[in-house]
């Protein structure tokens, strides 16, 4: 039987979980923007507006988090599923004074966004920098 797990994938000794240190933070109301900002004034925050239905997105959201090392264990980020919750969306470009794209990343400290990247773009932000 050892044999067939191996060769159908289903040893338990040949799988490795992957470990992420990415906790994601859903973004679903209106208020958490004002939480967010207040939380800026302490640490830097991230927000991951993401596309369910965009190829790009998809692609983009998952080397974000394949980057996500240990180091950033503690770092907020959170997630935006645009499609529903396309009022956050909006206002999240408003109250931050950013344009909006899809996918994309932005680091918001001291209430306003200090960096911002869209598309394939948001692999060269480096989130130890802040």
């Amino acid at each position: 039987m050892s044999i067939l797990n191996t060769l159908f994938g289903n040893n338990k000794e040949t799988k490795k979980e992957k470990i992420s240190f990415l906790n994601w933070i859903p973004l679903t109301s209106l208020e958490q923007l004002e939480e967010i900002k207040n939380q800026s004034n302490e640490e830097p925050i991230a927000i991951f507006k993401h596309s369910t239905r965009c190829s790009i997105s998809s692609v983009a959201i998952n080397r974000f988090e394949k980057s996500f090392d240990e180091s950033l264990q503690d770092f907020k980020v959170y997630y935006l599923d645009l499609i529903s919750y396309r009022e956050v969306s909006n206002e999240v470009g408003y109250k931050f004074q950013v344009v909006h794209q899809s996918p994309q990343l932005l680091i918001i400290q001291k209430e306003v966004a200090i960096a911002h990247a869209s598309h394939y773009e948001i692999a060269e932000i480096d989130l130890r920098k802040f």
